[in-house]
């Protein structure tokens, strides 16, 4: 068979095994002088990441390909959303992973359990579906281990391609869902430049703000619960300062500070605390039994009344219970 066919062969498989991929891959043209080793080691900080280069571009087919200068290679890495109101792990799962139930592994991904639901504004990961082609030796351990670093994540590779009671088959395709591609600066560099970081959700920006407020959030809630309202103060406007987060953590951090403000009798800072809170969470009620009588005035001043919000209208009067007419 001459190279011509060779490498026409492979460029249609790997073609056909990418079309499927995650849109925040991007691609590579091979220079001159370079190696697997050296693209991974540059876009990733680790030469070992060499194997999944080989899996994402069908380069492992028969005896293995040997890469070219100008062979298009697509570099695997994560995708990134910005949750909107009503999206669900499973409906997320559908759209950007193929199957409502690999809800799990998408809310795994983003270190939370598939029934906590994502909430509004909060960025998401999207794992990187790699498509491998079972080889003779493998099986669902060794493929786990290999891509995913641990064989107890054979659980995962089975539920999510759907296998049942059907053992692996050489020349199967599985897909494995990666979500361990962190990139270097200068792959962050490479793909920008590819436009594949290009997107309204910030390229992991917005989650990286989004993870730290999180993990604020405690101390935050301790600093109020021990009385230390001006370090809560302090912590909750930093922690703002973040910007993109998500409308829950917005609110969350209001109604902190609303809380610390009005311990420390700052009327008007506790008034615009409560209004932001609101605003975030609409769906908030001043029970006058869970919140101190400091914050039911606070949120219930006129300035601090949303100002989107009519008052309500009377109930209109039951002539029934208007008694006989004198």
């Amino acid at each position: 068979m001459s190279s011509r066919r060779t490498w026409s062969s492979v460029g249609a498989l790997a073609a056909a095994m990418l079309s499927a991929s995650a849109a925040a891959a991007f691609p590579h043209v091979v220079r001159p002088g370079e190696t697997l080793a050296q693209i991974a080691e540059r876009t990733y900080g680790r030469v070992q990441m060499e194997q999944v280069l080989v899996a994402a571009n069908a380069l492992d087919a028969g005896a293995g390909v040997p890469i070219m200068p100008g062979l298009r290679l697509e570099i695997p890495a994560l995708g990134h959303h910005r949750v909107t109101a009503g999206e669900t792990w499973a409906s997320l799962a559908e759209r950007m992973l193929g199957a409502a139930d690999r809800s799990d592994v998408l809310a795994l991904a983003n270190d939370t359990m598939p029934w906590i639901e994502p909430t509004d504004g909060q960025e998401i990961i999207i794992p990187y579906n790699l498509r491998y082609v079972v080889g003779q030796n493998d099986n669902l351990l060794t493929i786990a281990y290999r891509f995913m670093g641990k064989r107890d994540n054979a659980w995962m590779l089975h539920k999510y391609n759907h296998l049942k009671k059907n053992p692996l088959r050489r020349g199967m395709v599985i897909l494995v869902p990666l979500t361990d591609l962190p990139l270097t600066p200068e792959g962050k560099a490479e793909a920008a430049s590819a436009g594949a970081l290009v997107r309204s959700e910030g390229a992991g920006r917005a989650r990286e703000a989004q993870r730290r407020v999180d993990a604020e959030l405690p101390q935050l809630a301790s600093d109020v619960r021990s009385g230390r309202y001006i370090d809560a103060v302090a912590r909750a406007n930093r922690l703002l300062g973040y910007g993109d987060l998500a409308r829950m953590q917005v609110a969350t951090l209001h109604r902190h500070l609303l809380e610390a403000y009005a311990a420390l009798d700052a009327t008007g800072l506790a008034e615009t605390a409560c209004t932001a809170w609101r605003e975030a969470d609409p769906t908030v009620r001043l029970d006058p039994i869970e919140l101190s009588p400091k914050i039911v005035r606070a949120c219930t001043a006129p300035s601090a009344l949303p100002l989107s919000a009519p008052p309500p209208e009377p109930a209109p009067a039951n002539p029934a219970d208007a008694g006989p007419s004198r």
